[in-house]
């Protein structure tokens, strides 16, 4: 039931409305004076609505709505007043009443003016909880020093409008980050439209950015919105930018130049207002002195640079990442609640995870389905976890040649698990069919048999 304060200094008009409110199912209060108003409200707590008369005795009505709006910001405020004017609601909306009602009061208008502020109180009350739920469903995991660092920059960057870049491995969780990014600016309450740049063919990806117009090409049956245009007023997540071609590229510096670009096969101009934020796990510098990227595009994007952690970098967060992975597949699977034993978890801080944190967040899904106790032991997961590098115990030479056989011993595995289907496998780490086919060819990979044939008939070509 909604409590309306009045605030009138007519009784007549005090006993009228808490009788038609009262009739509607509203619990109702009434004062004859502001500080009276004031000092129920300070006492008794905020009622869902106030209704305050202008002229009264004492502070006029709109000096406490000023103080009402300052100590009880939200609290929406009806002000009403027999001597109604244009300027005097004008003044009143600006201090920040919700609307103005004339005397002699039509009761019809009063009912309705209640209920459409109590409803748009109702539905800003939704919009913070959905904001909330949002930051939580995206919440970055951890309290390493990397992560703190990554989360204080989230927070200084986010109310900007600065287009961000992302560096970070496959799996750290570039996605996270931005849309931590989005829920956490201005643009919140607008879109958030992604597009993986590595998984839509060349031939489709200007029709997938800026859309098309009906006819462009043959299969063009009907005019598409592009990603551009889907994400005005809001944000523009491109992952894996670096996998874009140079043409490509070089139209989406126009539109970051110019905020604006046609359809393919159309002759408008349409403006766009988006944020933009874009990832890569290569190495852009490189990538343009290799001719594969764009400086110009580089530094547009460049404006605020961030890295994402590979979780070897972390390893204190990875007890906590897995106890939630794990609460999150047990709720999904409605199964009752599982606990990780410390030899369990001791083993997942040792392993050093080349997939990161999706390989994590893989490995404790498959754990919790198959693990009918409610305790995962050490000896639940697999034996190959935590195991040393590769090299005969040895170290590697550098931090990136670890990284590549820890790569290639992933992949491995995965794929002889899906018994090397390509697409279930790129389906199962989370990245697209044809980064993993690069990967495949990049470490030669092939399935056993083929690979020890040609270990054999590379030793016999040997001299």
């Amino acid at each position: 039931m909604s409590r309306i304060l009045i605030v009138d200094d007519e009784a007549a008009i005090r006993r009228s409305l808490q009788g038609i409110l009262s009739d509607e199912g509203f619990e109702t209060s009434a004062v004859s004076d502001g500080e009276s108003a004031i000092q129920t409200i300070a006492e008794e707590g905020a009622p869902d609505l106030v209704l305050l008369d202008i002229a009264m005795p004492g502070r006029d009505g709109v000096e406490i709505l000023v103080e009402i709006t300052r100590r009880w910001p939200g609290l929406p405020v009806v002000m009403m007043s027999g001597h109604g004017s244009v300027e005097a609601a004008v003044r009143t909306t600006r201090h920040g009443a919700y609307d103005f009602i004339e005397k002699p009061l039509s009761l019809d208008k009063v009912l309705l003016t209640i209920q459409h502020a109590l409803e748009q109180v109702r539905l800003e009350r939704e919009n913070r909880n959905l904001r909330s739920q949002a930051l939580r469903a995206h919440e970055i995991l951890g309290d390493s020093p990397a992560v703190r660092k990554l989360k204080e920059q989230i927070a200084v960057a986010a109310p900007t409008n600065g287009w961000v870049l992302i560096h970070g491995e496959n799996g750290t969780g570039k996605e996270l980050v931005a849309r931590q990014i989005h829920c956490q600016s201005k643009r919140a309450n607008g879109p958030f439209v992604e597009v993986n740049c590595a998984a839509i063919p060349e031939e489709l990806i200007e029709s997938e950015l800026f859309g098309h117009e009906k006819g462009a090409f043959t299969g063009a049956v009907a005019t598409k919105r592009g990603r551009f245009e889907l994400a005005h007023g809001g944000t523009l997540f491109l992952d894996e930018i670096a996998d874009m071609s140079l043409m490509t590229q070089a139209k989406v510096l126009r539109v970051l130049q110019e905020r604006t670009f046609e359809r393919v096969g159309g002759t408008e101009t349409l403006e766009v207002d988006v944020r933009v934020i874009a990832a890569t796990n290569k190495n852009l510098e490189q990538e343009i002195a290799e001719g594969r990227f764009r400086e110009d595009l580089y530094y547009r994007l460049n404006v605020i640079p961030f890295h994402v952690p590979p979780l070897r970098e972390r390893s204190e967060d990875v007890a906590v990442l897995a106890r939630a992975f794990v609460d999150e597949f047990c709720a999904e699977s409605a199964t009752r609640r599982k606990e990780l034993s410390e030899a369990a978890l001791e083993r997942l801080r040792r392993h050093a995870w080349p997939g990161n944190v999706r390989e994590l967040r893989n490995l404790m899904e498959r754990i919790v389905i198959l693990t009918p106790a409610p305790r995962i032991e050490a000896t639940d997961l697999p034996a190959t976890l935590g195991a040393a590098a590769p090299g005969n115990g040895r170290a590697a030479g550098s931090l990136e040649q670890a990284r590549r056989e820890f790569e290639r011993e992933f992949l491995r595995a995965r794929l002889a698990e899906h018994g090397w289907n390509i697409s279930r496998t790129a389906e199962s780490i989370g990245i697209a069919r044809e980064s993993l086919s690069r990967k495949i060819k990049s470490h030669r990979l092939e399935p056993a048999g083929r690979e020890l044939q040609a270990t054999r008939s590379g030793a016999r070509s040997e001299p």
